[in-house]
Parts: structure tokens; C-alpha cells; sequence
């Protein structure tokens, strides 16, 4: 069986990241709490009532070669999360990281920078991908920087290119990594997890 076909267990300090199944939607759906995480409109953040139709969803991607899905775990082996690889072109090869969203507990600590430099070495280091992509709302201002933050370059933006959740038309800012960028953004990541660390061991938040 291709790689291409195949969800990796990917393992760090921080987080988990592991295939994602059916059975993992009670877990989601409390790591939702009360549906915060949904309420912003530019997002695709399940609410916890749809929580069993977004995994069979994530699932029948999957099935069709559309998608390889994970559940994220902390450190404490919690589920906190969900993220994925999706449009996949193993011929290129190139595919796009997203549909990633956290626990309000775990965003901005070192669980999102180790999850990103796990997903992005194995689609460079394994799959041998020539660029990864990320894709997020004109309004999602919160993501642009955090994608930014990770060091990937914003490419441009792709007017009526979809629509949210809502129905409302997306404008998709679009950024990408390339290989040759990759050995730098790899020790970006690597410094900024380092921090976390450091931050961590001195009681910052």
C-alpha cells in the first residue's frame, strides 16, 4: 500500500497525532466544551451536535484519496483535536495541511508547533512533497498569522474561491513551503518548540 494511502502515527513530545476514527467522536465532541470554537463564522470548527457527521465526512475523504485524517492528542494522551493532509497529488507531490482546529486549553503552546513540524517533515522527509500548502478565510485573521508564523509565504489570495461554513462566498488566502524553504523552516520550528520549552519550565503561559 502507497504511503499516500496510508494515515502515519506521528509522535513528538507535546502531541499525538494519530489516524483518525469513527470511534473518536465522543472525544471531539468534549474537546469542544461548549462550542466556542464554532461560533466564528469563517470557520469550520464542528459544532459538538455535528461532530459524528464531520468525522464520517473526514472519513469518506479519506476513502476516496482526498485526504489522509488525524486526531490530536496532548502530552496527557487527551484528545484536543483533529487536523489533516488533503488535496493530494502524489505525482507532483504536493498536498495541503488543514481542517486543523485545537481545544482553547492547547492554542498558542508548543502542541500546535510540534504538531506542524511533524506533518510538514513527513510530507517533505517521507512523501517527498515539492511544496505544502495552507489554506484559510480572508477573515480569519488568527490563522493568516499563524500560518505566517510558521514560515510559510503567503502566495496570494483566491477570490470567490469557496464558501464557509454558512454559505457565505470565501475569499482563500493561500501560502505554501517549498522544499528548498523546508531546511529553514524546519529550524524555525525546532527554535520556536525550543521556546515553548524553556517558557514552559519557567511557569510562563
Amino acid at each position: 500500500m502507497s504511503l499516500w494511502s496510508q494515515v502515519p502515527t506521528l509522535c513528538g513530545e507535546h502531541v499525538l497525532l494519530e489516524p483518525l476514527a469513527q470511534a473518536h467522536a465522543d472525544e471531539l465532541r468534549a474537546s469542544l466544551g461548549d462550542g466556542v470554537l464554532s461560533r466564528a463564522w469563517y470557520t469550520n470548527v464542528p459544532k459538538p451536535e455535528t461532530v459524528d457527521a464531520y468525522v464520517a465526512a473526514a472519513l469518506k475523504m479519506q476513502a476516496a484519496g482526498d485526504a489522509l485524517a488525524f486526531v490530536v492528542r496532548d502530552a496527557t494522551g487527551e484528545v484536543v483535536g483533529s487536523t489533516r493532509y488533503y488535496a493530494m497529488e502524489s505525482e507532483v507531490p504536493k498536498l495541503s495541511i488543514g481542517y486543523t482546529w485545537y481545544a482553547p486549553r492547547v492554542q498558542r503552546t508548543g502542541l500546535n508547533t510540534e504538531a506542524k513540524l511533524l506533518l510538514l517533515g513527513y510530507a517533505f522527509e517521507t512523501l517527498g512533497c515539492i511544496s505544502v500548502f495552507f489554506e484559510t478565510s480572508w477573515f480569519n485573521h488568527a490563522s493568516r498569522a499563524a500560518i505566517a508564523r510558521l514560515g510559510a509565504k503567503q502566495d496570494g489570495v483566491l477570490r470567490g474561491h469557496k464558501r464557509h461554513a454558512d454559505g457565505s462566498i470565501r475569499d482563500t488566502v493561500v501560502f505554501s513551503i517549498i522544499e528548498s524553504e523546508w531546511p529553514a523552516a524546519r529550524r524555525h520550528l525546532q527554535y520556536k518548540l525550543a521556546n515553548h520549552r524553556v517558557g514552559e519550565g519557567a511557569g510562563q503561559p
